[in-house]
């Protein structure tokens, strides 16, 4: 199982919040820690954001993430509209 790190304060603050507010964004992340390839709605990103990948959460809620396999790490970069893309 990966375990999830915020890429600085502010997006740990944001995913502190939908956490206690969203019960299915638990579940999500939950289910993107099993498997953050294929789970979620996950999706590697091209362009100026090639490497990375993203998840729906809900509504109009992404996350963009980077995954380490090999110390089973999904690093959180943004929590945020589709727009970010």
């Amino acid at each position: 199982m990966y375990h999830i790190y915020p890429a600085n304060k502010r997006v740990e603050k944001r995913l502190e919040e939908l956490k206690e507010n969203r019960h299915d964004v638990v579940e999500k992340l939950r289910k993107l820690k099993e498997n953050p390839r294929e789970n979620s709605g996950a999706h590697p990103l091209h362009g100026r954001l090639q490497g990375m990948w993203a998840c729906w959460l809900g509504s109009n809620l992404r996350i963009i993430y980077c995954i380490d396999d090999t110390s089973k790490r999904i690093d959180v970069l943004a929590v945020c509209s589709h727009k970010i893309y």
